[in-house]
């Protein structure tokens, strides 16, 4: 039987659109992500007034159907012709900018807002769900996620899907070894395949400062009982046989460490947590608290109120703002990080690969696309989610510079996400401002990494149960204290 192919790059058929619908994802960037239209060579060009248009049919709202940001470059350019690009002439805030326009507006909530909750948690990224997932499971049922705009918008719909265990503390270490047990069976748990990939992480070091590094490391790392082997390049080479070992002169090598595609997550907590008697609303984005005896006694949107006992700040890049609208301070510093996507090639590299001190990472995907990113010491603090010359220029030159063989290899697609710092790299946990406000924040470019675990962990505090040091460690008022060891092993 013939199938009505709406998005001929991805083979999209009109039935997988109606599917889409059918479960929720109505607006077109949440349809985008869930089918996959308009990821490929040309961006939606042929097919977005094809979508919208089954969209309208299907009783999608006109603030449903806001076409969705095409993202640079127009066409694809091979890697080796924007490595002879100058990356120090090219600004920060230029290259293709966002379009001027004003806002669209926001679809309507995904749903009605109950009157009351237990628990409300702001903001619907893997954090969140994560938390509302593991609430469910141990009997709270009155769990509400708000969410201001559509599931993955967010830092964690933006990132490169690496999950690691490589930490240079063993907090973290402990954290991330826990989160790749429940990577590995979280397909088991929810039924959605979020296509966890045990390749590996590979981190070159290009001079002997970065070797010791990676020394104190695999002593750390070793007392927790992972696998992490220092290598010669020639060792790295049998890994990877591609890298130019002339470029680096060790590596660090943990192969239980792993890839997974982000998205299927966020769906997949929001469905499991649901299932099971939480609320999850998206387009609902909190406009205030009401605070009195010292408790937040209402979380407000504009949608309505809700009553609660508890609130959960889990905005990621948000946070600050959220922490505000209580009376807190947060030190968050939300950071733009760029991303990228190649053509496929030839499945060949099977471990996520960065170099330390240039801050550059990448690994292919199941479908043989180079999905890579490059942090730049020059940005600016602020949200942002603009694309610019520069970093493909700079990724470029860096990743050619490791891989030669990735010259001729064109890039289909850049985006931005943003990273949430705080002054010592570790999360913002525990109580802060109000005795029932609790944080959930600043896990710099790891957030995605340490969620199945911090999540697990919160839920078990927070239903009465164990209590584990880090909701005491890294509270907020760690900073007053005096300097706190942090976690130095970021990326990107």
């Amino acid at each position: 039987m013939g199938k009505t192919i709406l998005c001929a790059c991805e083979d999209v058929p009109l039935s997988e659109v109606g599917r889409a619908f059918a479960r929720g994802h109505r607006d077109l960037e949440s349809v985008k992500r869930y089918t996959g239209f308009g990821t490929g060579p040309c961006q939606g060009k042929s097919c977005l007034n094809a979508v919208v248009k089954e969209l309208l049919r299907l009783g999608a709202t006109p603030a449903e159907i806001t076409p969705f940001t095409a993202r640079p470059p127009v066409q694809p350019v091979t890697f080796g012709t924007l490595a002879a690009l100058d990356p120090e002439t090219l600004p920060l805030d230029e290259g293709v900018p966002e379009p001027v326009r004003p806002p669209p507006p926001l679809p309507a909530p995904s749903g009605p807002l109950p009157a009351r909750a237990d628990v409300v948690i702001v903001g619907g990224g893997i954090l969140g769900l994560s938390l509302a997932y593991q609430l469910t499971l141990r009997g709270m049922r009155d769990v509400v996620v708000l969410e201001r705009s559509y599931l993955n918008s967010g830092a964690s719909g933006r990132n490169g899907g690496g999950v690691r265990a490589q930490w240079s503390t063993p907090t973290m270490v402990r954290l991330g070894l826990r989160s790749l047990q429940l990577f590995r069976s979280f397909a088991g748990e929810t039924g959605v395949n979020g296509w966890f990939r045990r390749g590996g992480y590979l981190f070159l070091a290009p001079d002997g400062s970065q070797v010791k590094r990676l020394e104190r490391n695999l002593t750390v790392q070793r007392e927790q009982g992972m696998a992490t082997r220092i290598l010669t390049p020639d060792q790295a080479c049998e890994v990877v046989p591609e890298l130019d070992r002339s470029r680096f002169v060790a590596a660090s090598w943990n192969p239980d460490d792993g890839v997974v595609f982000p998205w299927p997550f966020l769906w997949g907590y929001a469905a499991a947590a649901q299932a099971r008697g939480a609320t999850v609303r998206t387009f609902s984005p909190v406009t205030g608290f009401e605070i009195s005896g010292g408790l937040v006694r209402a979380v407000e949107t504009a949608a309505g109120r809700i009553r609660c006992d508890t609130v959960v700040n889990a905005g990621g890049a948000w946070s600050p703002e959220v922490a505000r609208l209580a009376g807190v301070s947060l030190p968050n510093r939300p950071t733009r990080h760029e991303i990228l996507v190649s053509g496929p090639l030839k499945p060949w590299l099977g471990p996520l690969v960065s170099s330390l001190g240039t801050g550059l990472y990448f690994s292919q995907s199941q479908r043989g696309e180079i999905v890579g990113g490059m942090g730049d010491p020059a940005e600016p603090p602020g949200v942002a989610h603009g694309s610019t010359l520069r970093f493909l220029a700079r990724f470029s030159r860096a990743l050619t510079g490791y891989v030669p063989a990735t010259a001729g290899l064109p890039v289909m697609r850049q985006w931005a996400g943003n990273y949430d710092v705080t002054p010592d790299n570790n999360p913002i946990l525990g109580a802060a401002g109000p005795a029932n406000f609790l944080q959930l924040s600043g896990f710099v470019g790891h957030g995605f990494m340490m969620a199945p675990a911090v999540g697990e962990l919160m839920a078990e505090w927070m239903t009465g149960r164990e209590k584990d040091e880090i909701f005491d460690r890294f509270t907020v008022d760690r900073f007053d204290r005096g300097p706190a060891v942090g976690e130095d092993f970021i990326i990107g």
